[in-house]
């Protein structure tokens, strides 16, 4: 059987969230941040050297990196719904969307996240250069590369409502998290960001999935 080593509030929510659309079973192994720290636990490092989540195992088998994973449940137990075939026009446009999730958009809105805590985390007589350094990487880089990631995406969603053809896909999945997390900066700019989180929340399958992964709150 499948196990999710499921980090609480972290993308391993979503693949929670495949499986149940999937209908595969699978077991929950959820593990809690360190409170000072917010970082998984060493726990997780007994499962995959990196101890980072999401992380799936069957058996001898262990798989991290979401999109990994993504691909693994895929082809293991997709009827052709969630995944065009790989000779479909669309292949590569799922697989872009599938990739872009992880190695576009995440990083920049973990940069954001990080640059917003340093004041926080300062020493009270830094706490002011701290929020001048984070100021400035906003106004110079953050916020327009954001802004230029979220005008894409909202211009990719228009026309369906989805990144690949016209239904569910599991690059909607790996793209849930991070337009979840963005959604604070899209505010009223991007209607089509807000109407796809919208709908992917009111999901059964996106339910149940919180169901059995317990309490979820985007860090940020």
């Amino acid at each position: 059987m499948i196990v999710v080593h499921h980090l609480e509030n972290s993308r391993s929510q979503r693949i929670l969230w495949l499986l149940e659309e999937l209908g595969a079973d699978y077991e929950v192994r959820r593990y809690e941040r360190d409170r000072k720290t917010m970082l998984a636990p060493p726990e997780l490092k007994a499962v995959h050297p990196l101890g980072k989540s999401p992380v799936i195992s069957e058996g001898e088998t262990v798989v991290a990196e979401s999109g990994a994973i993504t691909e693994y449940l895929v082809d293991r137990f997709d009827d052709g719904t969630l995944a065009p075939a790989r000779d479909h026009a669309d292949f590569l446009t799922y697989r872009h969307w599938l990739h872009y999730a992880e190695g576009s958009i995440m990083p920049l809105l973990v940069m954001r996240l990080i640059f917003g805590q340093l004041p926080k985390q300062a020493p009270r007589l830094l706490k002011p250069l701290m929020k001048g350094i984070e100021g400035n990487v906003v106004k110079q880089f953050l916020g327009p590369q954001l802004d230029l990631h979220l005008g894409y995406i909202n211009k990719a969603l228009e026309p369906t409502g989805h990144f690949v053809g016209d239904h569910w896909t599991a690059a909607d999945m790996l793209m849930s998290f991070p337009l979840e997390a963005a959604q604070s900066r899209a505010g009223s700019r991007y209607p089509a960001i807000n109407d796809f989180v919208a709908r992917a929340q009111a999901r059964p399958a996106y339910q149940r999935a919180l169901e059995r992964g317990g309490p979820y709150t985007i860090m940020g």
